[in-house]
């Protein structure tokens, strides 16, 4: 087995493609929430996906079962990942597939054109894949003069515009039909200039643009939902059937799947067909699930590899706390039910991945020390809603909270010189640890009312704290404190020690 990189879990992670974001989130979503028209096609995209993911929910009496099984089932693979990756790597070259181990980014973009170049092509077909994404193929594709079109719709219409997905399910959430009509008319060449915005229009535009490609192309390109161990087969599902024509048409199939993409059994398909498409789409079924199993002589593609890729997974893998974030299914729940996403959108993540997932997969597979990434887990007001939302439960606030304190710890380690918030939870350690000190600082409350001023509210503090109240007031402090109003109105009479009643017993 050639997949070594299993053995070096901590490696740091070079070449890794679109994770790493290009600035800190701050200031990203900050830029973000100035686009008034991507809030709202958020708003009524994420809400209209809500709304029918329950209804559709609601129909299973055994739905938290469900989620227990698919958890259950994710922990196990990721337990015993080495065995299962071996397992599968044998019954998948049984049948006639080929598998490539792709340390990082580089090596698999390097892998995917060297298996291109090898058939003499110069133009691919691709059904959507987060894998390409995560490791920029297309633009790799693009520098060695290959063209990679995009089939899935959404995909098309961000290629087109020459922009980035911002939702793993929907990756052009953040359009809507106007903006899409406006891409179609300007960038396709054979469409109709009447084209209205109605979506059946639109989309019979995109099947006109894309069918000429689809009988054409020698080479595909695809990502996995799923790998099934026990039998060696690889599954995708999807919506609109250009997966189907991308899996079946070309001679060549060439398929990249992150390794901790693997289910142990066959059987297991009957909880996560179940997950999946409820908790992505609001649908009961996929319309469309792919399924193959190697090579099928006169049927299909005859030349079929797999890229099984790595790029920081196994150093994900390596953390007690956070590799639950590997049980992702890509299902798109989390994003769908943030309040930060909802309006923010995707592209101020600056990662692959965006949304409560992105926000803690990301720091794990490049690691909490990247200055492009640290920010990330602050991404999030932690109200629970994603881990709520999770088909296989993963606590994403948990693991949010843990890579904070990674965060704080590096930085320290880095930066000698105490910051505020060291020094600010110094005296706070001070504080609670005697009531006498408590008790002298609650003396200093009346000057509240002076930093306060008319309306009795805080509008500004200095240093750390200043960025609480650049956004919100703060309450002026009251006159007195709890302990100081208690003591005042139950002081003990005149020669009574504190804890007697008048009559001397004891109270």
């Amino acid at each position: 087995m050639s997949n070594t990189f299993l053995g070096m879990p901590t490696l740091p992670v070079f070449g890794s493609g679109n994770l790493n974001a290009t600035e800190p989130f701050p200031k990203a979503a900050h830029r973000e929430l100035g686009n008034a028209q991507l809030r709202a096609n958020l708003g009524h995209a994420t809400h209209t996906i809500r709304d029918k993911r329950l209804k559709v929910v609601a129909e299973l009496p055994d739905w938290e079962e469900m989620r227990d099984a698919g958890s259950a089932i994710k922990n196990a693979t990721m337990a015993k990942l080495p065995a299962l990756l071996e397992q599968f790597e044998a019954n998948f070259t049984a049948r006639g597939g080929i598998i490539h181990w792709a340390r990082d980014a580089q090596e698999a973009n390097e892998i995917v054109t060297g298996l291109i170049r090898a058939t003499g092509e110069t133009e691919v077909v691709k059904v959507k894949s987060m894998a390409t994404q995560e490791i920029g193929l297309n633009e790799y594709l693009q520098e060695q003069g290959i063209a990679a079109f995009e089939t899935d719709l959404a995909e098309l219409i961000v290629q087109l515009d020459h922009d980035k997905p911002s939702h793993i399910l929907v990756p052009a959430i953040h359009k809507n039909r106007d903006q899409i009509r406006e891409i179609f008319l300007r960038e396709m060449e054979d469409v109709d200039p009447g084209l209205s915005n109605e979506p059946a229009r639109l989309a019979e535009a995109a099947r006109r643009h894309l069918r000429r490609k689809f009988l054409t192309a020698k080479v595909a390109i695809s990502g996995a939902n799923f790998g099934l161990a026990d039998t060696g087969t690889l599954t995708v599902v999807e919506s609109e059937g250009n997966g189907r024509m991308c899996l079946t048409l070309p001679e060549t199939l060439i398929t990249v799947m992150g390794i901790e993409k693997l289910l142990p059994l066959w059987t297991d398909l009957e909880v996560f067909m179940q997950l999946l498409p409820r908790s992505s789409t609001g649908e009961r079924m996929n319309p469309y699930t792919s399924l193959w199993t190697g090579v099928t002589p006169g049927d299909g593609p005859q030349s079929v590899h797999l890229v099984m890729l790595d790029n920081g997974r196994t150093a994900a893998l390596a953390d007690e706390m956070g590799r639950t974030a590997l049980n992702c299914i890509r299902c798109s729940a989390c994003m769908n039910v943030c309040p930060v996403y909802e309006r923010t959108g995707g592209h101020a993540y600056g990662s692959t991945y965006p949304g409560p997932i992105g926000a803690i997969l990301s720091p794990l597979m490049t690691g909490i020390k990247s200055e492009e990434n640290n920010s990330l887990p602050y991404a999030s007001s932690l109200c629970g809603a994603c881990f709520d939302a999770c088909p296989v439960k993963i606590n994403i606030p948990e693991i949010l909270v843990h890579l904070r304190g990674e965060d704080v710890d590096s930085q320290r380690a880095r930066v000698k010189v105490p910051t505020q918030m060291d020094l600010m939870m110094k005296g706070a350690e001070w504080a609670f640890s005697d009531g006498g000190h408590l008790n002298l600082l609650e003396k200093g409350l009346p000057l509240g009312k002076l930093v306060a001023g008319r309306d009795k509210v805080i509008k500004k503090l200095p240093g750390l704290a200043g960025k609480w109240t650049q956004s919100r007031d703060i309450p002026a402090p009251p006159g007195q404190s709890f302990r100081q109003w208690w003591a005042k109105e139950h002081r003990a009479p005149s020669g009574v020690e504190a804890g007697e009643s008048a009559e001397g017993d004891q109270a």
